[in-house]
């Protein structure tokens, strides 16, 4: 899962981005308003965590671009003002969870996984799909009731096809969402073919009922309907 964390506190930022990478998240940062709103015209994530009081601008604008943009982010505010009006105007623009500074690190945590969870999953703690089970709690994958062992990146790319399942999905954004936004800047996409090989192999070995198909000159696409 990819996050945003959009905090102008570099000490509590880098803290948490450090906490959500033991947690096996891809993590991007912004810390003020206007990088925020680049980072968020420019790229997807699965969790957005936003401050309230940003330098040059609010956090409820930033929610507000998210929501009339009509993105499917799932949004945490975190902020030291602690009013319920401050509450209540972050729900109502469609925040998903408010979480007053100061917090403890697992309740963090804890939240990103329920909202996640809960809006992505129906609230299920395991993903199913076919004959293929995720348990993104333990980072296990099974397939017919047999446990698969999968690399961290190789289970990163099959939680994301998982979530996805029947969409196109361009190698960019694939590239982006598992491995982060400065994959912008490498020459070319070799070592993520090689993990999605290696994906796709294990899913035939362990006779999966879905399948990571190329869509040639565009990306890969995670069919349901195997045949």
């Amino acid at each position: 899962m990819k996050i945003l964390v959009i905090e102008d506190d570099p000490s509590l930022r880098e803290v948490i981005k450090s906490s959500l990478e033991k947690e096996r998240y891809v993590v991007e940062t912004a810390a003020d308003y206007a990088s925020a709103l680049f980072k968020i015209e420019d790229y997807s994530y699965d969790c957005v965590l936003l401050d309230i009081m940003l330098p040059g601008g609010s956090g409820l604008q930033i929610l507000e671009a998210l929501k009339k943009a009509r993105r499917k982010e799932n949004v945490i505010i975190i902020s030291a003002k602690d009013s319920i009006e401050d509450k209540v105007n972050g729900l109502d623009l469609g925040a998903d969870d408010y979480l007053p500074k100061p917090f403890h690190l697992a309740e963090l945590n804890a939240r990103i996984k329920s909202v996640i969870r809960r809006n992505n999953h129906g609230g299920e703690s395991r993903i199913e799909l076919g004959n293929v089970c995720i348990c993104p709690s333990t980072y296990e994958v099974q397939i017919g009731g047999k446990p698969v062992e999968m690399s961290r990146k190789e289970y990163d790319i099959l939680l994301y096809f998982v979530n996805r399942p029947d969409r196109l999905i361009n190698k960019q954004t694939l590239a982006e969402s598992v491995w982060g936004d400065h994959i912008d800047q490498v020459d070319n996409f070799d070592f993520i073919y090689a993990q999605i090989k290696n994906v796709r192999k294990k899913l035939k070995e362990g006779g999966a009922s879905i399948e990571i198909k190329a869509v040639y000159g565009i990306g890969y696409k995670l069919n349901t309907h195997v045949k």
